[in-house]
């Protein structure tokens, strides 16, 4: 896992993100009803932390991921619209929270990059259930697409837990990627 470690150094760095910015976010933030996105909105006090999150998140999916999925070109491209559909979410920014007039343009650019980022993992999660070996790496796979298409649709049910249902979309998703970086490595060995 020695070569992980940059991988996991971001991921940390974003968890840390996700859960301490919003102290010295804008008033009225909630864990629980705001999501990641409204942290890093347009004149969001210290946006631009939450989107280098996104972006440094972004780039090293993509490096990590591209190496693991070399023989596999389907998740590759996967990979790649998955890296490119989050760091666009950071440099489209949603539109403010907070009254402020907003660039409605850049917002209607960042829900398509959020959505793109979405069904990417989505159809990359059910994609590497064809390619891991193991039944329990296979059943997790299955289990993550599941997550991903549940959590944003539990989402719109109950807003007032969207930025916490989010989190944890978030904390699964990538910690199932650096998980699954690893056993396609082993395959590939």
């Amino acid at each position: 896992m020695r070569k992980y470690k940059p991988y996991i150094i971001v991921l940390s760095l974003f968890y840390g993100i996700i859960f301490l910015l919003p102290i010295i976010s804008f008033e009225n933030y909630s864990i629980l009803s705001n999501t990641t996105s409204h942290l890093g909105a347009q004149k969001a006090p210290f946006n631009w932390i939450m989107n280098g999150g996104f972006i440094a998140l972004g780039i090293v999916t993509i490096f990590y991921g591209k190496e693991r999925t070399a023989n596999y070109p389907i998740a590759k491209v996967l990979i790649y619209v998955f890296g490119i559909s989050l760091i666009g979410t950071a440099l489209f920014q949603h539109r403010p929270l907070t009254g402020e007039e907003a660039n409605m343009i850049v917002d209607a650019f960042h829900s398509i990059f959020a959505t793109s980022t979405g069904f990417s993992f989505s159809i990359l999660a059910i994609v590497t259930y064809f390619i891991l070996i193991e039944p329990k790496d296979k059943a997790l796979a299955i289990a993550l697409a599941v997550i991903a298409i549940l959590i944003p649709i539990l989402m719109q049910a109950i807003p007032s837990y969207q930025g916490l249902l989010q989190r944890l979309m978030f904390i699964l998703a990538f910690t199932w990627l650096l998980y699954t970086f690893y056993k396609l490595e082993k395959i590939d060995e």
